[in-house]
């Protein structure tokens, strides 16, 4: 057993603590609301984010982020990539002694194009971080609390960490790899976002699945030519982390993303989908980062630049999809590969 405290209760970072606690850890959530936390601990439920769920009971919340950053030597950060710089600011302001850093969020800040373990090294000092790992993977909170099969890699460069944390998920419904290329599983899980509300976006203008095949496989083309520039290994976007998390992202309703680019492709603002969902959309952030990336690195995405020209350039969808459709002549395998 040992001591895990996992920051933020959505039902990403509630289901992961189902794992570690049915696992025999001693796991403690950080929420900002008292009032979850106590639901939490008297209920053992989360019913905002993981309705009818019940939580092990050895499960533990506290509103108090000082008494989640001193419980544990491990500690798995469950924020949208947008809190995690300031998250980071003040889980440094509490740490008296090193720790693992766990972080399974997946997205790119756009201001200043960094990844996640990026923004954690920047945020937390050297002598207080003894690793960062990154858990990504084809995971649905909602399919893991009920314990069906599920398998992610962990990654990082600190490979006895990576086994470490392996060792802390492992069950006989949630399998976990380790892997060395964490700039490749980074990438995978924050640009399949893209890929998948360009794969909402196209079920929502009603367009089947001959479309959404090409999206998925043309959209991973995307990816693996960025994420090679950028360092990553080529082998990663076949694996877990790259097609495993772009094939569940754009096929499932429990994706966020495809939801809403489900809406966007149905006639409703981007306004007016982030409001309804009444979540972070990752994607729409990342595609902002990934076309950034792709200029910087001189990588031709036209998925990405149709996304961004229908999120942040008023584009309508279909008028996007006409375009990408009417380009010119390619060859496949020299484009996927960027030759």
């Amino acid at each position: 057993m040992e001591k895990v405290s996992i920051i933020g209760a959505g039902s990403w970072g509630t289901a992961l603590a189902f794992v570690l606690a049915e696992n025999g850890h001693d796991s403690l959530i950080w929420t900002r609301r008292a009032e979850q936390a106590d639901e939490i601990n008297s209920q053992h439920t989360n019913n905002q984010y993981l309705p009818q769920v019940n939580l092990p009971e050895n499960l533990n919340s506290t509103s108090e982020l000082q008494e989640a950053v001193q419980h544990a030597q491990t500690i798995v950060l469950a924020v949208p990539t947008v809190a995690m710089r300031e998250t980071c600011r003040r889980i440094q302001e509490s740490l008296t002694e090193p720790a693992v850093f766990v972080h399974v969020s997946k997205g790119i800040d756009p201001n200043t194009l960094e990844r996640i373990s990026e923004i954690i090294a920047d945020e937390i000092d050297e002598e207080l971080r003894e690793a960062i790992v990154v858990l990504s993977g084809p995971s649905h909170a909602e399919e893991v609390v009920l314990r069906h099969p599920t398998t992610v890699a962990a990654a990082s460069s600190n490979m006895e960490a990576a086994e470490r944390v392996q060792d802390l998920f492992m069950s006989n419904y949630f399998r976990v790899y380790t892997n060395k290329d964490v700039i490749g599983v980074e990438l995978g899980g924050a640009l399949k976002n893209v890929i998948a509300l360009a794969a909402g976006i196209s079920d929502g203008l009603g367009y089947g699945d001959n479309a959404k095949a090409a999206l998925i496989t043309r959209g991973l083309a995307e990816i693996t030519r960025l994420g090679v520039k950028m360092g990553a290994d080529q082998q990663t976007f076949s694996g877990l982390t790259g097609l495993g998390d772009l094939v569940v992202t754009c096929t499932s309703v429990h994706s966020r993303n495809w939801r809403a680019g489900n809406s966007l492709g149905k006639g409703q603002t981007l306004e007016r989908v982030t409001e309804e969902m009444g979540m972070v959309i990752e994607g729409v952030r990342t595609t902002k980062a990934a076309y950034q990336l792709a200029e910087q690195f001189g990588v031709n995405m036209p998925l990405t630049e149709a996304l961004y020209s229908i999120l942040f350039g008023n584009v309508p969808p279909k008028q996007a999809v006409d375009e990408l459709m009417n380009r010119g002549k390619k060859q496949e395998i020299d484009t996927f590969f960027g030759i």
